[in-house]
C-alpha cells in the first residue's frame, strides 16, 4: 500500500466490506469504481442514479466499492482498490502535497450546524460559554477549529478555552445530547437534520462560521476525487460520472417521490425525518465549480493553516489550484 500511514490503516479497522475488485481489464469499458459509505449520501445517489436509468442514458457502469468510513475510502484510492472517492478537498490537497495528482470535482456544500435543545436561551456563540458542548469529531476536525476561530472573532474568546467540549463519533454525541447531557452538540449535517426532525434546534450553522471568518462563495468542502493520471492512462469515464451526478441531484432537487424511493436506505423513523434530511440536502447541491470556489478554497486553506490544523501544517501542505476539476 503506497505511502498509508499506520494511522490510517488502523482507523480503516475492516476498511473493504466489498470483495476484492476485478482488475480492470475484466471490467466493462465505461465502468467506473466508486467508493460508498453504506448507507451514507453517496448510496442515494447511485440508488437514484440505477433507478432513474441515467446509467444506461449516459453510457456508464458503476461498480460500487462498499467501504465502513472515509478513512477505508482514501485507503482504497490510494491502493487502487477504487477509481473514484468522495471526500473533503483538504485531504487530496495534503496527498498532492505529497506529489499524488488528484483532482476533486465538487458534489456538496451541505455542512455541518450547533445544535441546542429547542427551550434552550442560547442564541449566539457568546451564549455557549461555560456549557458542554459536544463535537463530532477529535479537537483536530476542521469544523471544530473554524468554530474556535469563529468564537474568537465574535467574541475575543476561545470556546476551547471557555467550555467544556465533549468530543466523540457523531452517533454518540447525539446520543448524549438527546439524553440531555450536553447542552449543545456540534454534528455532522445528517445528524445535525435528524436531531432538528426531533425538536432539536439549530442555533449556528458553519455554513454562517465560514461565511463569518471571511470566506465566500462556501466552496463544496466534500466531492469527487481519483488520480488524474490514472484516469488518462486507463481511459477511466469520469466525465460519464459527473454527468450521471449532476442529472441525478437534479432528480434529487425536484422529486419528492424519489426520497420515498431511496427512504430504506436512509433508515428514518418519520416523515419529518425523512423531510429534515431531504432539504438538508438539497441545500447542498452544487452549481458546479469556478474561479470564485477555487479563491475561496484558497482563502479558507489558508485560514485552516494559519489556525494550526494539525494534519494541513503537519504535512506541509500548499494550496494548488490544479486540484480542482473545472
Amino acid at each position: 500500500m503506497t505511502d498509508v500511514t499506520r494511522r490510517q490503516a488502523i482507523a480503516a479497522g475492516t476498511a473493504l466490506l466489498a470483495a476484492p475488485l476485478l482488475p480492470r481489464p475484466l471490467l466493462a469499458a465505461n465502468a467506473v469504481r466508486l467508493s460508498s459509505i453504506r448507507s451514507g449520501s453517496v448510496s442515494w445517489l447511485i440508488e437514484t442514479i440505477r433507478a432513474e436509468g441515467i446509467d444506461k442514458k449516459v453510457g456508464l457502469t458503476l461498480d460500487v466499492v462498499e467501504v465502513a468510513s472515509s478513512a477505508a475510502a482514501s485507503i482504497a484510492l490510494l491502493s487502487d482498490s477504487a477509481d473514484v472517492i468522495v471526500s473533503d478537498w483538504t485531504w487530496a490537497m495534503r496527498q498532492r502535497s505529497k506529489g499524488y495528482d488528484l483532482k476533486f470535482a465538487p458534489y456538496s456544500t451541505a455542512l455541518g450546524s450547533v445544535m441546542v435543545p429547542q427551550k434552550s436561551p442560547a442564541q449566539s456563540i457568546a451564549d455557549l460559554m461555560g456549557k458542554r458542548i459536544g463535537v463530532a469529531g477529535t479537537g483536530i476536525d476542521k469544523s471544530w477549529i473554524l468554530l474556535r476561530a469563529y468564537s474568537r472573532k465574535m467574541t475575543g474568546k476561545d470556546i476551547a478555552d471557555e467550555s467544556e467540549p465533549v468530543f466523540g463519533a457523531a452517533p454518540l454525541v447525539t446520543e448524549e445530547f438527546r439524553s440531555g447531557r450536553l447542552d449543545a452538540v456540534l454534528n455532522f449535517w445528517t445528524y445535525a437534520a435528524r436531531l432538528q426532525a426531533e425538536g432539536a434546534r439549530q442555533m449556528l450553522s458553519m455554513a454562517d462560521v465560514v461565511h463569518g471568518l471571511g470566506v465566500s462563495p462556501i466552496p463544496a468542502l466534500v466531492g469527487f476525487i481519483w488520480s488524474d493520471k490514472e484516469v488518462r492512462d486507463k481511459g477511466i469515464p469520469v466525465d460519464k460520472l459527473l454527468l450521471a451526478e449532476r442529472e441525478a441531484n437534479a432528480v434529487l432537487a425536484t422529486s419528492d417521490a424519489a426520497w420515498q424511493r431511496i427512504r430504506p436506505l436512509i433508515r428514518v423513523t418519520s416523515d419529518r425525518e425523512l423531510e429534515a434530511i431531504r432539504d438538508y440536502y438539497r441545500a447542498g447541491i452544487t452549481d458546479g465549480w469556478g474561479a470564485n470556489e477555487t479563491a475561496a478554497a484558497e482563502k479558507m486553506t489558508n485560514l485552516l493553516i494559519e489556525l494550526g490544523d494539525a494534519e494541513l501544517v503537519g504535512d506541509g501542505t500548499r494550496f494548488d489550484q490544479n486540484l480542482f476539476h473545472t
